[in-house]
C-alpha cells in the first residue's frame, strides 16, 4: 500500500478523467490519497471531491500565494468536516517577493500573518499542518521551532533539502514530505540529505499535476506515479520496495490519524 500524502486533485487538468486516474493510482497500489487546500475559493471542490471518493481526504488551509483571500472562518468551517485530516497547505514563500523593499517587507508580514492564523487553528483543532515552505527556511524554522511543541504534528510538503528545516525534527513531531524531484538529475542535495531523515519521518508524495517523476517528465503528474518515488527512495536507501511502503504508509497513518480501512 502506498499512500500519496499531497496531491491537488481538485486541478482543472483533472476534471475530465478524475475516475480514471484514481483508478490507475488504485492499480499501482495507492490506496489513500490527501489533498490539500491552496486557494480558499476551491475548498468546496476538494470536499466534494473526498465526498465522493472513499480513499481521498483533504486538508483545508490557504497557500501563501492566495493569502489575499484567506478567511479563517472558512478554513475552520471545512477544517470540522469529517474528511479533513490537517490543515494546509500554509507557509511562507518568498519565491516572487516585490522588488521594492517597502512592498516586500510588507507581502513577508501578510505571509507570516497568515501562516500564524492557520498555526492557531492547526492548534485549536488538534490537526496536524501541511507546510510550503519556498525561499524561507529561516523564518520557517524559526516559527515552527517555537510552535513544535504545540502543534500536533506537520509535515514539510516537497522537503527542500535544507538542513536547517532537517533540524525540526529534533523539535517536535515533524514529518518530511519526498516527491518526484528526488528522480530528478539536478536533485543531488536531496539525495544526500535523504539519509539523514529518520526513517519514521518519511512521507511520499507526488504534489500532481506538478512535478512529475522520471521516466513521465513533461506529462501531467497523478498519484500512481507515487510508486516511482518510493522505489527512488528504496533505491537511495538499500531497502526494499515493499518496505518503503509499507514504513511511508505507517509514518502517515501516524500523523494524520486515519487510513486504517
Amino acid at each position: 500500500m502506498i499512500i500519496d500524502t499531497h496531491c491537488h486533485l481538485d486541478d482543472n487538468r483533472f476534471n475530465d478523467d478524475l475516475d480514471a486516474v484514481l483508478e490507475r493510482a488504485s492499480e499501482k497500489g495507492v490506496k489513500f490519497v490527501v489533498n490539500p487546500g491552496a486557494d480558499i475559493n476551491d475548498l468546496p471542490k476538494i470536499a466534494k471531491i473526498a465526498e465522493q471518493n472513499h480513499n481521498v481526504f483533504f486538508a483545508s488551509g490557504v497557500h501563501p500565494y492566495d493569502k489575499d483571500g484567506f478567511d479563517v472562518a472558512v478554513v475552520r468551517e471545512f477544517a470540522m468536516h469529517e474528511k479533513c485530516v490537517a490543515i494546509g497547505e500554509c507557509g511562507l514563500d518568498y519565491f516572487r517577493l516585490p522588488k521594492d523593499e517597502s512592498e516586500k517587507k510588507l507581502e513577508k508580514i501578510e505571509q507570516k500573518r497568515v501562516f500564524l492564523e492557520q498555526l492557531e487553528l492547526a492548534i485549536e483543532l488538534k490537526k496536524p499542518v501541511i507546510l510550503h515552505i519556498r525561499d524561507a527556511n529561516e523564518d520557517c524554522f524559526n516559527i515552527l521551532k517555537e510552535y513544535a511543541s504545540r502543534l500536533d504534528g506537520a509535515v514539510l510538503h516537497c522537503y527542500n533539502a535544507s538542513p536547517l528545516l532537517l533540524e525540526l525534527a529534533k523539535f517536535g513531531n515533524f514529518y518530511f514530505g519526498i516527491g518526484g524531484v528526488l528522480t530528478f538529475k539536478n536533485a543531488k542535495n536531496l539525495v544526500e540529505i535523504l539519509t539523514k531523515i529518520p526513517k519514521d519521518r518519511l512521507l511520499v508524495e507526488t504534489d500532481a499535476p506538478y512535478l512529475t517523476p522520471e521516466p513521465f517528465r513533461g506529462e501531467r503528474n497523478e498519484p500512481a506515479f507515487t510508486k516511482n518515488v518510493a522505489q527512488k527512495i528504496a533505491e537511495i536507501l538499500s531497502l526494499e520496495f515493499e518496505e518503503v511502503c509499507k514504513l511511508t504508509s505507517n509514518n502517515a497513518k501516524r500523523l494524520f490519524k486515519c487510513f486504517d480501512t
